[in-house]
């Protein structure tokens, strides 16, 4: 095992060689902000399970390794785009390779006379005004040493400005592709997502392995959602079995807007994810929602924060996982309710089936009320498939294996038919179907 203060340091030595990389880069005010985070990164540790917020969280797996910063993407042919297309789907396209975007592999200029998209390393050689307003503004970096790692090291991402009053009715989406061969190499795609007021999108946040090799992804997302705008968002991460996935998303919502995220998560060998909403005005409405599916050794890990900061504001959550092997689960779901967030509604469930017996969930659902006038609640449960119900099945004809699979997927299919969107249900239902039926 390399020691985690050599890991440390093995990521700050690599950082003047990624200053020379940047080609002039240097001299716009967003490299000043990276100078800040790798200085803020030396002053951090990694987490261990003796810190509360990762006490069920062993990621001595990731330290084994020192990852290079991907400097360039690989050239992949657009067969390999369409495997993570799904399937019939008219949206504008998005891809990055390795973390770079690819403007040969994606499609977007049907939509660019309504909105502005593009990659974020082209907004910040512009000078984008939305840059200066919003970057780094919610994902603070001083104190979360992964997130640190992602703004020292920020080369590209998604840019999407909706402005006021603009429907995108075709969903955009958004394909992360990642290969590393023997290279171990560390991606930092770096999202920015603005809704401004009265407008409406749906964004498809979707990360893949094109082998089965092992790398780091590191993501950081930040979101704002204008007053009376509306963002459905949806995440799905499909990566190598042998891959470290650590994501952190950041949403702030303006009055009476509409946040819903849901999240589907199947590959990593530890998964990560940090999903944190704060309402800035009265009136907001939030889903959060979440399905992961594991096996053998890998490990899943959500923590989420909707902060009720603002009153009649209503949120609801609702996470399931499906365990399989060794695998381990946590959940760790809070909702604060701040002193003046009267009328508050807020919501919260997290369930999870174990499948083996060496799977494990660690589940903590949270609520922090400082409000008088609010309907709030929240629960979780562990447990394996109901003997009363396979019983019925099985009374019914049909088989135990199959009478078990129906089981599973009506419980997976409570989260997926949340998702707005109909070929990325077509795509998970398929993904159950095989799963289970095999």
């Amino acid at each position: 095992m390399i020691q985690t203060n050599e890991i440390n340091k093995w990521y700050i030595s690599l950082f003047d060689e990624f200053e020379r990389n940047l080609n002039g880069g240097t001299k716009s005010p967003v490299h000043q902000l990276r100078k800040k985070a790798i200085n803020d990164f030396s002053q951090l540790s990694f987490p261990t399970n003796k810190d509360e917020e990762w006490r069920f969280t062993n990621i001595s797996p990731l330290l084994k390794y020192k990852f290079n910063p991907a400097l360039n993407a690989p050239f992949i042919e657009k067969e390999e785009v369409d495997r993570f297309r799904f399937n019939g789907m008219k949206c504008s396209l998005m891809v990055f390779v390795n973390g770079f975007f690819s403007e040969e592999l994606s499609e977007i200029e049907s939509i660019k006379d309504k909105l502005t998209i593009k990659s974020i390393s082209t907004a910040i050689k512009e000078n984008n005004p939305q840059i200066q307003k919003h970057f780094n503004k919610y994902a603070d970096s001083s104190t979360q040493i992964f997130t640190a790692l992602s703004t020292a090291y920020i080369i590209d991402g998604a840019f999407i400005h909706v402005p006021e009053g603009i429907i995108i009715e075709e969903p955009i989406h958004i394909l992360f592709l990642s290969s590393s061969k023997d290279d171990k190499i560390l991606s930092h795609p770096r999202n920015l997502i603005i809704a401004e007021k009265n407008s409406q999108v749906l964004i498809i946040e979707h990360y893949a392995g094109l082998d089965n090799s092992i790398y780091f992804t590191n993501a950081v997302t930040e979101i704002s959602v204008g007053e009376n705008a509306v963002v459905h968002h949806t995440k799905i991460q499909e990566e190598s079995k042998s891959s470290f996935h650590i994501a952190r998303m950041e949403t702030v919502q303006e009055r009476n807007s509409c946040f819903t995220s849901n999240m589907i998560s199947l590959g990593g060998e530890i998964t990560r994810n940090d999903f944190n909403t704060r309402f800035n005005g009265t009136g907001g409405e939030s889903e959060l929602n979440g399905l992961f599916l594991i096996d053998d050794q890998q490990l899943f890990d959500a923590h989420t924060l909707i902060d009720h900061a603002s009153p009649h504001c209503n949120s609801h959550e609702l996470y399931r996982g499906i365990l399989d092997g060794k695998s381990r689960g946590v959940f760790n779901g809070k909702i604060i309710v701040r002193k003046d967030a009267q009328k508050t509604n807020a919501f919260q469930e997290n369930n999870n089936i174990i499948l083996s017996n060496e799977a494990l969930v660690n589940t903590k659902p949270q609520l922090e009320i400082f409000a008088d006038d609010v309907k709030c609640s929240h629960g979780a449960t562990v447990g394996q498939l109901d003997n009363e119900a396979l019983f019925y099945l099985k009374s019914r004809g049909i088989g135990e294996e199959k009478s078990r699979d129906i089981l599973i997927h009506a419980f997976a299919s409570d989260v997926v038919r949340r998702i707005k969107i109909d070929k990325i249900k077509d795509h998970i239902e398929n993904i159950l179907t095989e799963k289970f039926n095999n």
